[in-house]
C-alpha cells in the first residue's frame, strides 16, 4: 500500500511538473535567420500542441501559422575552456487569446514584423532574446509559441526568470496556507468527528460483547441443567 502511495504521488509530480514546464515562461538567446508563413493540418491529436485563439480554430482541419526560424548560441564549460556551440530552433508565432496558456497574446503581427528586423547573418549577428512557452518536437511537429522578443548586445546576457521565481514563491505561499487551513479544519471538524465515530463504534462492540455473554451464560445454564 505504502508503495502506491509513492507511486501515485510521484506520478502527480511528474504531471504537475510536466504541465509547469510546458506553460510557464522560458528564454532563450538567440539569432533570428529567417520568417515565413506555413500552413499546417490540425486534425490529429497533435492539435494540443497547437494554440486555440478563438472558436473558429476547434472546427478547422488547417490554418496559416507563422514561424521563426532562429539559432541559439550556448557556451559549455569544457575543462578550463569555453567552448560556444549553435543550435536551431524555429518558433511559431501564434496569438493565444484569452485560452489556456494565460499569456493574452493578441499581437502576432506586431511580434513577426519584430523577428523581421532582427533577421541577420553570420557575418553581422543581431542577436534577441525570445520569450516563449512549449516545447518542440521535430516527432510530432511541436513548436514552442513565440511571446515575445527584444534585442540584446551580448549572446551570453544573463536572463533572470523573475516571473518563474515569483510564481514559485507564490505557489509555494498558496500550498503553505492551503496545508495549515487543511490541518485547522481537520482539527476542529474531522478528528472531533472520527473520535465520535470511534467511541461509537467501541460502545457498540461493547454492547454487541455484552449480549453476546448473555446468551453464552443463557447457554451455560441450559446445559446445567442437562447435565
Amino acid at each position: 500500500m505504502r508503495r502506491i502511495k509513492i507511486t501515485f504521488r510521484v506520478l502527480v509530480f511528474l504531471l504537475i511538473g510536466s504541465v509547469l514546464h510546458y506553460a510557464l515562461p522560458q528564454h532563450d538567446v538567440v539569432r533570428v535567420v529567417n520568417t515565413y508563413q506555413e500552413r499546417q493540418d490540425l486534425n490529429d491529436w497533435t492539435r494540443i500542441f497547437w494554440a486555440r485563439p478563438d472558436d473558429q480554430s476547434a472546427t478547422l482541419v488547417n490554418r496559416d501559422v507563422q514561424f521563426i526560424q532562429t539559432v541559439k548560441q550556448r557556451t559549455w564549460l569544457l575543462g578550463f575552456m569555453p567552448r560556444d556551440t549553435t543550435e536551431v530552433m524555429v518558433y511559431r508565432n501564434e496569438d493565444t487569446g484569452w485560452g489556456w496558456p494565460f499569456y493574452f497574446k493578441f499581437d502576432t503581427a506586431n511580434l513577426q514584423t519584430e523577428a523581421d528586423d532582427l533577421v541577420s547573418t553570420v557575418e553581422a549577428p543581431k542577436w534577441a532574446i525570445v520569450t516563449h512557452y512549449g516545447w518542440r518536437n521535430e516527432y510530432v511537429s511541436a513548436f514552442p509559441n513565440a511571446i515575445a522578443i527584444r534585442p540584446v548586445d551580448d549572446p551570453n546576457v544573463t536572463i533572470i526568470p523573475w516571473f518563474n521565481i515569483f510564481f514559485f514563491i507564490f505557489l509555494m505561499a498558496a500550498i503553505l496556507f492551503i496545508r495549515a487551513m487543511w490541518r485547522q479544519f481537520r482539527e476542529r471538524s474531522v478528528d472531533p468527528l472520527l473520535d465520535a465515530a470511534g467511541h461509537q463504534i467501541d460502545e457498540v462492540q461493547a454492547e454487541v460483547s455484552e449480549r453476546k455473554g448473555r446468551i453464552s451464560r443463557w447457554f451455560d445454564t441450559w446445559r446445567a441443567k442437562d447435565k
